[in-house]
């Protein structure tokens, strides 16, 4: 998911997406340690995109505007 994307969302929208992106997170890290998972480099997409909702939820805590 790009920010440009994670920008439009609400502020409500942000924390169900943060929750939904964690549980993802959670059930990836256990696939991978019952040697289920197929894609390892999925977990590094997940983590990614729960630093971008982050980053965006602390931009708007900090009234900082971003365009990019």
């Amino acid at each position: 998911m790009k920010a440009v994307e994670i920008r439009k969302l609400s502020e409500s929208e942000l924390n169900k997406k943060l929750f939904d992106l964690q549980s993802e997170l959670f059930n990836l890290r256990f696939q991978m340690a019952t040697g289920q998972l197929e894609n390892p480099a999925a977990i590094g997409n997940v983590k990614k995109d729960i630093a971008r909702v982050k980053t965006i939820q602390t931009e708007r805590k900090l009234n900082i505007n971003k365009e990019a």
